[in-house]
Protein backbone atom coordinates (compact mmCIF):
# COMPACT_ATOMS: atom_id res chain seq x y z
CA UNK A 1 0.00 0.00 0.00
CA UNK A 2 1.49 3.34 -0.99
CA UNK A 3 2.00 5.69 1.95
CA UNK A 4 0.36 8.48 -0.07
CA UNK A 5 -2.98 6.71 0.38
CA UNK A 6 -2.65 6.85 4.20
CA UNK A 7 -2.07 10.56 4.85
CA UNK A 8 -3.27 10.42 8.48
CA UNK A 9 -0.99 7.55 9.52
CA UNK A 10 0.27 8.09 13.07
CA UNK A 11 -2.81 9.85 14.40
CA UNK A 12 -4.63 8.08 17.23
CA UNK A 13 -8.40 8.32 17.50
CA UNK A 14 -10.68 7.21 20.36
CA UNK A 15 -14.21 6.66 19.03
CA UNK A 16 -17.20 6.61 21.41
CA UNK A 17 -19.97 6.23 18.84
CA UNK A 18 -22.91 4.22 17.56
CA UNK A 19 -25.34 4.22 14.62
CA UNK A 20 -24.13 6.23 11.56
CA UNK A 21 -23.00 9.83 12.12
CA UNK A 22 -20.20 9.11 14.60
CA UNK A 23 -19.00 5.89 12.95
CA UNK A 24 -18.86 7.72 9.59
CA UNK A 25 -16.44 10.27 11.05
CA UNK A 26 -14.32 7.46 12.48
CA UNK A 27 -14.42 5.57 9.20
CA UNK A 28 -13.17 8.57 7.23
CA UNK A 29 -10.22 9.04 9.58
CA UNK A 30 -9.51 5.29 9.68
CA UNK A 31 -9.63 4.89 5.90
CA UNK A 32 -7.20 7.79 5.62
CA UNK A 33 -4.74 5.96 7.85
CA UNK A 34 -5.47 7.07 11.41
CA UNK A 35 -5.30 4.42 14.15
CA UNK A 36 -8.91 4.30 15.38
CA UNK A 37 -10.11 2.32 18.37
CA UNK A 38 -13.87 1.95 18.79
CA UNK A 39 -14.87 1.96 22.46
CA UNK A 40 -18.02 -0.12 22.88
CA UNK A 41 -20.19 -1.29 25.80
CA UNK A 42 -19.39 -4.72 27.22
CA UNK A 43 -22.26 -6.16 25.17
CA UNK A 44 -20.84 -4.54 22.03
CA UNK A 45 -22.29 -1.65 20.05
CA UNK A 46 -26.06 -2.13 19.72
CA UNK A 47 -25.68 -1.12 16.07
CA UNK A 48 -24.16 -4.57 15.47
CA UNK A 49 -27.58 -6.10 16.16
CA UNK A 50 -29.86 -3.80 14.17
CA UNK A 51 -32.26 -5.29 11.65
CA UNK A 52 -34.33 -3.77 8.83
CA UNK A 53 -33.00 -0.57 7.29
CA UNK A 54 -30.28 -0.44 9.96
CA UNK A 55 -28.93 -3.88 9.13
CA UNK A 56 -26.01 -2.52 7.10
CA UNK A 57 -24.92 0.31 9.40
CA UNK A 58 -22.20 -1.52 11.30
CA UNK A 59 -20.82 -3.33 8.26
CA UNK A 60 -20.51 -0.13 6.22
CA UNK A 61 -19.08 2.30 8.75
CA UNK A 62 -16.69 0.35 10.99
CA UNK A 63 -13.89 -1.13 8.88
CA UNK A 64 -10.25 -0.25 9.55
CA UNK A 65 -10.90 0.09 13.30
CA UNK A 66 -9.85 -1.77 16.41
CA UNK A 67 -12.42 -2.45 19.13
CA UNK A 68 -12.40 -2.55 22.91
CA UNK A 69 -15.49 -3.23 25.01
CA UNK A 70 -15.46 -1.36 28.33
CA UNK A 71 -17.72 -1.11 31.36
CA UNK A 72 -17.94 2.68 31.55
CA UNK A 73 -20.06 2.40 34.71
CA UNK A 74 -17.07 1.10 36.62
CA UNK A 75 -14.20 3.25 37.92
CA UNK A 76 -11.68 0.92 36.26
CA UNK A 77 -13.44 1.20 32.92
CA UNK A 78 -13.62 4.99 33.09
CA UNK A 79 -9.96 5.22 34.10
CA UNK A 80 -8.93 3.04 31.18
CA UNK A 81 -11.04 5.14 28.81
CA UNK A 82 -9.32 8.26 30.13
CA UNK A 83 -5.90 6.63 29.65
CA UNK A 84 -6.80 5.86 26.02
CA UNK A 85 -7.93 9.44 25.41
CA UNK A 86 -4.85 10.89 27.11
CA UNK A 87 -2.74 9.15 24.47
CA UNK A 88 -5.06 10.10 21.59
CA UNK A 89 -5.03 12.99 19.15
CA UNK A 90 -8.76 12.93 18.46
CA UNK A 91 -11.91 11.83 20.29
CA UNK A 92 -15.23 11.29 18.51
CA UNK A 93 -18.57 11.02 20.31
CA UNK A 94 -22.18 11.15 19.18
CA UNK A 95 -24.18 10.62 22.35
CA UNK A 96 -27.00 12.80 23.62
CA UNK A 97 -26.03 16.21 25.03
CA UNK A 98 -24.41 15.91 28.45
CA UNK A 99 -23.90 12.12 28.37
CA UNK A 100 -20.12 12.25 28.07
CA UNK A 101 -19.87 14.92 30.80
CA UNK A 102 -21.80 12.70 33.21
CA UNK A 103 -19.26 9.94 32.60
CA UNK A 104 -16.38 12.29 33.31
CA UNK A 105 -15.39 12.16 29.65
CA UNK A 106 -16.35 15.69 28.61
CA UNK A 107 -13.98 17.99 26.76
CA UNK A 108 -13.25 20.25 29.74
CA UNK A 109 -12.12 17.30 31.84
CA UNK A 110 -10.12 15.42 29.21
CA UNK A 111 -8.37 18.48 27.78
CA UNK A 112 -6.78 19.14 31.18
CA UNK A 113 -4.62 16.02 30.84
CA UNK A 114 -4.40 16.26 27.05
CA UNK A 115 -4.44 19.93 25.99
CA UNK A 116 -3.76 18.97 22.36
CA UNK A 117 -6.91 16.82 22.18
CA UNK A 118 -9.28 17.53 19.30
CA UNK A 119 -12.71 16.54 20.58
CA UNK A 120 -15.45 15.99 17.98
CA UNK A 121 -19.05 16.03 19.19
CA UNK A 122 -21.71 15.04 16.66
CA UNK A 123 -25.10 16.29 17.75
CA UNK A 124 -28.61 17.01 16.59
CA UNK A 125 -28.22 20.79 16.80
CA UNK A 126 -25.48 23.37 17.22
CA UNK A 127 -25.67 26.11 19.89
CA UNK A 128 -29.09 27.74 20.17
CA UNK A 129 -32.63 27.14 21.45
CA UNK A 130 -32.68 23.52 20.21
CA UNK A 131 -29.24 22.44 21.43
CA UNK A 132 -30.71 20.29 24.23
CA UNK A 133 -32.78 18.20 21.81
CA UNK A 134 -31.96 14.73 20.55
CA UNK A 135 -32.34 14.37 16.78
CA UNK A 136 -32.16 11.67 14.14
CA UNK A 137 -31.33 11.80 10.44
CA UNK A 138 -35.02 11.61 9.58
CA UNK A 139 -35.95 14.28 12.15
CA UNK A 140 -33.42 16.64 10.56
CA UNK A 141 -34.62 15.87 7.04
CA UNK A 142 -38.22 16.64 8.00
CA UNK A 143 -37.38 19.73 10.04
CA UNK A 144 -34.84 21.11 7.58
CA UNK A 145 -37.03 20.91 4.48
CA UNK A 146 -35.10 18.14 2.72
CA UNK A 147 -37.98 15.64 3.06
CA UNK A 148 -40.32 18.25 1.57
CA UNK A 149 -38.00 18.79 -1.40
CA UNK A 150 -37.46 15.04 -1.89
CA UNK A 151 -41.07 13.88 -1.74
CA UNK A 152 -44.23 14.50 -3.71
CA UNK A 153 -46.44 17.52 -3.05
CA UNK A 154 -48.11 17.07 0.35
CA UNK A 155 -46.12 13.88 0.87
CA UNK A 156 -42.69 14.56 2.42
CA UNK A 157 -40.26 11.70 1.97
CA UNK A 158 -36.83 11.09 3.43
CA UNK A 159 -33.90 10.60 1.06
CA UNK A 160 -33.01 7.01 0.21
CA UNK A 161 -29.85 6.99 2.34
CA UNK A 162 -28.72 8.37 5.71
CA UNK A 163 -27.44 11.41 3.83
CA UNK A 164 -27.56 13.80 6.80
CA UNK A 165 -25.84 11.42 9.21
CA UNK A 166 -23.13 10.81 6.62
CA UNK A 167 -22.74 14.46 5.61
CA UNK A 168 -22.77 15.58 9.24
CA UNK A 169 -19.95 13.15 9.95
CA UNK A 170 -18.06 14.52 6.95
CA UNK A 171 -18.47 18.12 8.15
CA UNK A 172 -17.23 16.94 11.54
CA UNK A 173 -14.08 15.54 9.96
CA UNK A 174 -13.55 18.79 8.04
CA UNK A 175 -13.67 20.55 11.42
CA UNK A 176 -11.25 18.04 12.95
CA UNK A 177 -8.72 18.43 10.15
CA UNK A 178 -9.00 22.22 10.42
CA UNK A 179 -8.35 22.04 14.17
CA UNK A 180 -5.48 19.66 13.53
CA UNK A 181 -3.88 22.18 11.18
CA UNK A 182 -4.30 24.93 13.78
CA UNK A 183 -2.75 22.68 16.44
CA UNK A 184 0.47 22.59 14.43
CA UNK A 185 1.03 26.25 15.32
CA UNK A 186 -0.70 26.54 18.71
CA UNK A 187 -0.13 23.11 20.23
CA UNK A 188 -3.70 23.21 21.52
CA UNK A 189 -6.73 21.21 20.53
CA UNK A 190 -10.33 22.32 20.05
CA UNK A 191 -13.85 21.16 20.79
CA UNK A 192 -15.42 20.73 17.34
CA UNK A 193 -19.17 20.20 16.94
CA UNK A 194 -21.12 19.17 13.85
CA UNK A 195 -24.87 18.67 13.74
CA UNK A 196 -27.72 17.11 11.82
CA UNK A 197 -30.06 20.11 11.65
CA UNK A 198 -27.52 22.63 10.43
CA UNK A 199 -26.16 20.08 7.95
CA UNK A 200 -29.65 19.74 6.50
CA UNK A 201 -30.00 23.51 6.34
CA UNK A 202 -26.76 23.70 4.36
CA UNK A 203 -28.05 21.02 1.99
CA UNK A 204 -31.24 22.91 1.19
CA UNK A 205 -29.55 26.31 0.96
CA UNK A 206 -29.73 26.18 -2.83
CA UNK A 207 -33.52 26.09 -2.64
CA UNK A 208 -33.65 29.04 -0.23
CA UNK A 209 -31.40 30.95 -2.62
CA UNK A 210 -33.56 29.88 -5.57
CA UNK A 211 -36.63 31.44 -3.95
CA UNK A 212 -34.69 34.65 -3.38
CA UNK A 213 -33.42 34.79 -6.95
CA UNK A 214 -36.63 33.81 -8.75
CA UNK A 215 -39.18 35.23 -6.32
CA UNK A 216 -41.22 32.05 -6.11
CA UNK A 217 -41.27 29.10 -3.76
CA UNK A 218 -39.51 26.07 -5.29
CA UNK A 219 -41.71 22.97 -5.56
CA UNK A 220 -40.45 19.53 -4.51
CA UNK A 221 -37.78 18.16 -6.85
CA UNK A 222 -40.19 15.40 -7.89
CA UNK A 223 -42.33 17.98 -9.72
CA UNK A 224 -39.75 20.66 -10.34
CA UNK A 225 -39.63 22.70 -13.51
CA UNK A 226 -36.48 21.53 -15.22
CA UNK A 227 -33.77 24.10 -15.84
CA UNK A 228 -32.66 22.08 -18.89
CA UNK A 229 -34.39 21.01 -22.06
CA UNK A 230 -33.46 17.32 -21.81
CA UNK A 231 -33.13 16.14 -18.22
CA UNK A 232 -35.33 13.08 -18.02
CA UNK A 233 -35.65 9.34 -17.58
CA UNK A 234 -36.27 7.56 -20.89
CA UNK A 235 -37.09 3.93 -21.69
CA UNK A 236 -35.01 1.86 -24.10
CA UNK A 237 -36.60 -0.61 -26.47
CA UNK A 238 -35.93 -3.54 -24.10
CA UNK A 239 -37.65 -1.77 -21.18
CA UNK A 240 -34.49 -0.57 -19.42
CA UNK A 241 -34.72 2.96 -18.00
CA UNK A 242 -31.93 5.48 -18.57
CA UNK A 243 -31.53 9.05 -17.36
CA UNK A 244 -30.23 11.51 -19.95
CA UNK A 245 -29.13 15.09 -19.30
CA UNK A 246 -28.33 17.52 -22.11
CA UNK A 247 -27.22 20.49 -20.03
CA UNK A 248 -25.35 22.78 -22.43
CA UNK A 249 -25.64 24.08 -25.96
CA UNK A 250 -22.50 22.21 -27.05
CA UNK A 251 -23.89 18.96 -25.65
CA UNK A 252 -27.09 19.62 -27.58
CA UNK A 253 -25.16 19.82 -30.84
CA UNK A 254 -23.30 16.57 -30.09
CA UNK A 255 -26.54 14.88 -29.06
CA UNK A 256 -28.24 15.94 -32.31
CA UNK A 257 -25.26 14.82 -34.39
CA UNK A 258 -25.12 11.35 -32.77
CA UNK A 259 -28.85 10.70 -33.11
CA UNK A 260 -29.22 12.42 -36.51
CA UNK A 261 -31.55 15.20 -35.38
CA UNK A 262 -30.11 17.37 -38.16
CA UNK A 263 -33.05 19.77 -38.40
CA UNK A 264 -33.03 20.39 -34.66
CA UNK A 265 -29.31 21.20 -34.72
CA UNK A 266 -29.90 23.87 -37.38
CA UNK A 267 -33.14 25.31 -35.95
CA UNK A 268 -32.52 28.84 -34.56
CA UNK A 269 -35.51 28.39 -32.22
CA UNK A 270 -33.62 25.54 -30.51
CA UNK A 271 -30.23 27.21 -30.40
CA UNK A 272 -30.12 27.96 -26.66
CA UNK A 273 -31.12 25.86 -23.68
CA UNK A 274 -33.76 28.35 -22.52
CA UNK A 275 -35.34 28.26 -25.99
CA UNK A 276 -35.35 24.46 -25.98
CA UNK A 277 -37.04 24.37 -22.56
CA UNK A 278 -40.04 26.09 -24.19
CA UNK A 279 -40.25 23.21 -26.71
CA UNK A 280 -39.87 20.29 -24.30
CA UNK A 281 -43.40 19.06 -25.02
CA UNK A 282 -42.46 18.33 -28.63
CA UNK A 283 -38.82 17.32 -28.11
CA UNK A 284 -39.31 14.64 -25.44
CA UNK A 285 -41.83 12.42 -27.33
CA UNK A 286 -39.67 12.46 -30.47
CA UNK A 287 -36.56 11.49 -28.54
CA UNK A 288 -38.45 8.73 -26.74
CA UNK A 289 -39.69 7.35 -30.07
CA UNK A 290 -36.12 7.06 -31.31
CA UNK A 291 -34.90 5.48 -28.07
CA UNK A 292 -37.65 2.85 -28.44
CA UNK A 293 -35.69 1.47 -31.39
CA UNK A 294 -32.52 0.84 -29.33
CA UNK A 295 -31.82 -1.59 -26.53
CA UNK A 296 -30.10 -0.51 -23.32
CA UNK A 297 -26.54 -1.28 -24.40
CA UNK A 298 -26.98 0.33 -27.82
CA UNK A 299 -28.48 3.47 -26.32
CA UNK A 300 -25.80 3.84 -23.65
CA UNK A 301 -23.04 3.34 -26.21
CA UNK A 302 -24.41 6.09 -28.43
CA UNK A 303 -24.89 8.46 -25.48
CA UNK A 304 -21.31 7.72 -24.48
CA UNK A 305 -20.18 8.44 -28.04
CA UNK A 306 -21.88 11.84 -27.83
CA UNK A 307 -20.31 12.63 -24.46
CA UNK A 308 -23.77 13.23 -22.99
CA UNK A 309 -24.30 12.58 -19.26
CA UNK A 310 -26.41 9.43 -18.84
CA UNK A 311 -27.09 6.78 -16.24
CA UNK A 312 -28.89 3.46 -16.06
CA UNK A 313 -31.41 3.34 -13.22
CA UNK A 314 -29.64 0.98 -10.82
CA UNK A 315 -30.36 -0.57 -7.46
CA UNK A 316 -27.58 -0.23 -4.84
CA UNK A 317 -26.58 -3.90 -5.16
CA UNK A 318 -26.00 -3.39 -8.90
CA UNK A 319 -22.87 -1.40 -8.02
CA UNK A 320 -21.14 -4.57 -6.83
CA UNK A 321 -21.16 -5.81 -10.45
CA UNK A 322 -20.31 -2.46 -12.01
CA UNK A 323 -17.04 -2.67 -13.99
CA UNK A 324 -15.92 0.81 -12.97
CA UNK A 325 -16.58 0.19 -9.26
CA UNK A 326 -14.77 -3.14 -9.53
CA UNK A 327 -11.67 -1.35 -10.84
CA UNK A 328 -10.71 -0.34 -7.29
CA UNK A 329 -13.83 1.30 -5.91
CA UNK A 330 -14.96 -1.65 -3.79
CA UNK A 331 -13.49 -3.33 -0.71
CA UNK A 332 -14.15 -6.94 0.26
CA UNK A 333 -15.54 -6.96 3.81
CA UNK A 334 -16.15 -10.00 6.01
CA UNK A 335 -19.55 -9.81 7.71
CA UNK A 336 -20.34 -11.13 11.18
CA UNK A 337 -21.85 -14.26 9.62
CA UNK A 338 -18.54 -15.00 7.89
CA UNK A 339 -19.75 -14.12 4.41
CA UNK A 340 -17.92 -11.62 2.19
CA UNK A 341 -19.51 -8.57 0.61
CA UNK A 342 -18.11 -5.81 -1.58
CA UNK A 343 -18.69 -2.34 -0.13
CA UNK A 344 -17.76 1.10 -1.50
CA UNK A 345 -14.31 2.42 -0.67
CA UNK A 346 -13.63 6.03 0.27
CA UNK A 347 -14.21 8.06 -2.94
CA UNK A 348 -10.77 9.73 -2.91
CA UNK A 349 -7.46 9.15 -4.66
CA UNK A 350 -4.00 10.45 -3.74
CA UNK A 351 -1.71 10.51 -6.78
CA UNK A 352 -3.90 7.79 -8.22
CA UNK A 353 -3.78 5.64 -5.07
CA UNK A 354 -6.97 4.86 -3.15
CA UNK A 355 -7.17 4.20 0.60
CA UNK A 356 -7.35 0.45 1.07
CA UNK A 357 -8.61 -2.04 3.63
CA UNK A 358 -6.12 -2.29 6.49
CA UNK A 359 -8.42 -4.02 9.01
CA UNK A 360 -11.61 -5.98 8.41
CA UNK A 361 -14.70 -5.33 10.53
CA UNK A 362 -13.70 -5.82 14.16
CA UNK A 363 -15.40 -8.40 16.32
CA UNK A 364 -16.12 -7.02 19.82
CA UNK A 365 -12.72 -6.35 21.40
CA UNK A 366 -10.71 -7.24 18.28
CA UNK A 367 -7.32 -5.55 18.19
CA UNK A 368 -7.63 -4.12 21.69
CA UNK A 369 -4.67 -5.97 23.23
CA UNK A 370 -2.29 -4.73 20.55
CA UNK A 371 -3.67 -1.21 20.80
CA UNK A 372 -3.48 -1.05 24.60
CA UNK A 373 0.03 -2.47 24.69
CA UNK A 374 1.10 0.33 22.34
CA UNK A 375 -0.34 2.79 24.87
CA UNK A 376 1.90 1.29 27.55
CA UNK A 377 -0.40 -1.14 29.38
CA UNK A 378 1.30 -4.31 30.54
CA UNK A 379 -0.01 -7.70 29.44
CA UNK A 380 -0.84 -8.69 33.02
CA UNK A 381 -2.83 -5.45 33.49
CA UNK A 382 -4.90 -6.24 30.42
CA UNK A 383 -5.45 -9.83 31.56
CA UNK A 384 -6.57 -8.63 35.00
CA UNK A 385 -9.03 -6.09 33.54
CA UNK A 386 -10.56 -8.85 31.43
CA UNK A 387 -10.74 -11.19 34.43
CA UNK A 388 -12.45 -8.46 36.47
CA UNK A 389 -15.15 -8.15 33.84
CA UNK A 390 -14.21 -4.55 33.05
CA UNK A 391 -13.12 -5.16 29.50
CA UNK A 392 -13.41 -7.49 26.51
CA UNK A 393 -10.27 -7.52 24.41
CA UNK A 394 -8.75 -9.90 21.87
Amino acid sequence: MAEAARPLAGLKVAEFTHMVMGPTAGLLLADLGADVIKIEPLAGDNTRRLKGSGGGYFAMYNRNKSSVCLDLKSPQGINLAKDIVTSSDILIENFRPGAMDKLGLGYATLSESNPGLIYLSLKGFLSGPYEHRTALDEVAQMMGGLAYMTGLPDRPMRAGSSVIDISGGMFGVIGVLSALQERHSTGKGKHVTSSLFETTAFMVGQHIAQQGVLGEEPPPMSVRRSAWSIYDIFTAGDGARIFVGVVSDSLWQRFCAEFHFIEWAADPQLKSNNQRVLHRDSLIPTIQALFDTLNKDQLMQRLDNAGVPFAPINKPIDLTDDPHMNAGGLLSITLSNGEKIKLPALPIEFDGEKPDLQRDLPAPGAGAREYLEKLGLQKDQITQLIADGVMIAD
